[in-house]
């Protein structure tokens, strides 16, 4: 009975439809297939990999482990949105919650869910539509000119959406605004 009890559980986790991750001083320990399917790996790609193959960069996987680490050390859970990355190399707007089972050392053992945010933030609400779909191009390295034929738009349409995007968001450059959108998502403990 203890043996089916066991692989029910497996079962349950593999199968849940949220995608899940299990950590260990962030490293992927464990994931279900929700989350290959989210991130688009095979488990073996990921098992025993640091966390970092699954952001954009250093910056932002460094960044989110600080706050991570500074709100453990007053809560057993952890929420925030931000920026992840595909294995096809595509960058997303991700939310995550994680719980630490170990709170002594609190990055040891976390469960981690995940999923693809699409509730508004404070920066959404500044920008227009066609303002917020330049952004994710932009987000993803890709050109005013690559953007323009993707939307089928001049690249000089683009490159004025740009420049209104940076001036509503007081950025410079791409580099930027991600940044001012990884900051402005902080973290929450519960």
């Amino acid at each position: 009975m203890k043996n089916f009890e066991l692989d029910n559980d497996k079962l349950l986790f593999m199968e849940a439809p949220a995608p899940l991750l299990i950590t260990s001083d962030r490293y992927i320990k464990n994931c279900n297939n929700a989350f290959l399917k989210l991130f688009g790996y095979e488990r073996e790609d990921l098992i025993g990999e640091l966390a970092f193959i699954l952001y954009p960069t250093p910056i932002d996987f460094h960044k989110v482990g600080e706050q991570i680490w500074d709100c453990l050390q007053t809560h057993d859970t952890y929420e925030d949105e931000r920026f992840m990355q595909h294995k096809n190399r595509e960058v997303f707007w991700a939310k995550s919650r994680g719980v630490t089972l170990t709170p002594k050392t609190p990055l040891k053992f976390i469960i981690w869910h995940f999923e693809r945010a699409h509730e508004t933030s404070d920066i959404q609400l500044k920008l227009t539509p066609r303002e917020r779909e330049i952004c994710s191009y932009i987000v993803n390295g890709m050109t005013s000119r690559d953007t323009g034929k993707a939307l089928k738009i001049s690249h000089r349409t683009v490159e004025l959406h740009r420049s209104h995007i940076f001036k509503k968001l007081n950025v410079k450059n791409a580099v930027d605004l991600i940044s001012r959108i990884v900051q402005t998502k902080g973290s929450f403990g519960s």
